[in-house]
């Protein structure tokens, strides 16, 4: 079993025929952490609760919502940015996760590999997202 970081290939083809709204709310996305059991990929199409964390402290089944920003550009790479998000009392061992639209059938985004298992015992989980640029952000169209 692996998981590989990428842009989901469906998001892709959806974001040209469908919608996925990331300007302040308009959707939901949220953001499910997994074993490092799990397959993720960027073939991964939705959201599935096989090999997810299971519940501990403010994680839940199906993640946590997160808070996007208005998309915006930087130089000529269209971006997105999502807030940091954190689960507390938590004892979560997550290898990767799954940013996905729960307003559209829970359709995936991106997948996330956190290059190796994270751990939090009866603390707080944090997954801190990167700059809001070309180079950085967690979602860019060049």
């Amino acid at each position: 079993m692996a998981i590989t970081q990428a842009v989901c290939t469906s998001f892709k083809q959806e974001i040209l025929v469908e919608g996925h709204n990331f300007t302040n709310g308009a959707h939901t996305f949220k953001i499910a952490l997994y074993s490092s059991s799990a397959t993720l990929s960027a073939s991964t199409t939705a959201y599935s609760s096989s090999n997810e964390v299971s519940d501990s402290g403010t994680y839940s089944a199906g993640g946590g919502s997160l808070t996007s920003a208005t998309p915006t550009t930087s130089g000529t790479t269209a971006i997105c940015d999502f807030t940091d998000i954190s689960f507390t009392s938590a004892t979560i061992t997550a290898r990767g996760a799954l940013v996905y639209n729960s307003t559209n059938s829970n359709k995936a985004v991106c997948v996330l590999d956190f290059g190796g298992d994270k751990t939090s015992t009866s603390g707080t989980f944090t997954i801190q997202f990167p700059a809001a640029d070309s180079s950085n952000a967690i979602l860019r169209l060049a």
